[in-house]
């Protein structure tokens, strides 16, 4: 019982501490929407940086981050994950007809976007998969990390709620498959750039993937035809054929963690 309530109080002070943080700082007045987006990804992202900092010190003899284990090999897979995840989503849905580009758009500060949007990605996965997973893990097991993780990242994406059941489901199973990533890799460099990916690329670039409303797209996507297929108003995030390739994805990662295991117990 008292480690159950020790548990609980981190991650209660642990993640309403974020959010009060990057809340509460104000954001500098400026005329450039690609400026104020990106103090607006900053400081939640400063904000993470120290608290998980600041927690890690207190725990740091029972707990390891992961944050910065075998950097070319998790980027490289992570690279390749990503561009597979990302390619073959956009592919299949082209070849169905169901999207198509309809034009190109002139974005100022582009790189500066992509930079926010990376600090807004490496935010989010230090929030569900950086201290708070680890803490849990060491304490209880992987299904308790797992669980709690997974909900503060479907918290997190509560807008999925408002669109139906496939878009939650296709982020509770995207972050399960952050999750076997990070628990191949032992790293949290291959799910940041994968998730990275994902939304830079899928969304700033290519106009498919939902960020906030204040991001621009380079290429107009146009999506039509059956919603359970094209994703309809939720882009491809809400696509039946996402769902699918994010439960392969998963369940590939999870069957190579399981038999890197079963390599080093012979």
């Amino acid at each position: 019982m008292k480690k159950l309530a020790s548990v609980s109080l981190k991650t209660i002070i642990f993640f309403v501490g974020w959010a009060i943080c990057a809340s509460v700082i104000p954001i500098p007045d400026t005329s450039s929407a690609a400026i104020w987006r990106f103090w607006a990804e900053l400081i939640p992202f400063l904000s993470i940086v120290v608290l998980t900092f600041i927690f890690w010190r207190m725990d740091k003899r029972k707990i390891r981050l992961h944050l910065t284990e075998k950097p070319v090999y998790s980027i490289i897979l992570g690279c390749v994950t990503g561009a597979v995840w990302l390619g073959a989503s956009i592919g299949i849905l082209s070849l169905a007809g169901v999207i198509h580009i309809t034009g190109i758009n002139r974005i100022s500060l582009l790189w500066l976007w992509m930079i926010s949007a990376f600090l807004n990605t490496v935010m989010q996965e230090m929030l569900v998969r950086g201290y708070l997973y680890q803490m849990i893990k060491s304490n209880y097991n992987i299904v308790a990390a797992i669980i709690v993780s997974t909900g503060l990242f479907t918290f997190a994406h509560g807008g999925a709620f408002e669109a139906g059941v496939l878009p939650v489901l296709n982020v509770i199973i995207m972050s399960l498959f952050m999750t076997a990533v990070l628990e191949y890799t032992e790293s949290l460099i291959a799910p940041i750039i994968i998730h990275f990916l994902w939304n830079g690329v899928g969304a700033i670039i290519l106009g498919g993937v939902s960020l906030a409303e204040d991001y621009p797209h380079l290429f107009n996507m146009a999506i039509s035809g059956n919603p359970l297929l094209s994703g309809g108003s939720c882009k491809i995030e809400g696509s039946v054929v996402v769902f699918i390739i994010n439960l392969i994805l998963m369940i590939g990662f999870v069957i190579a963690k399981k038999r890197k295991i079963e390599s080093h117990n012979c």
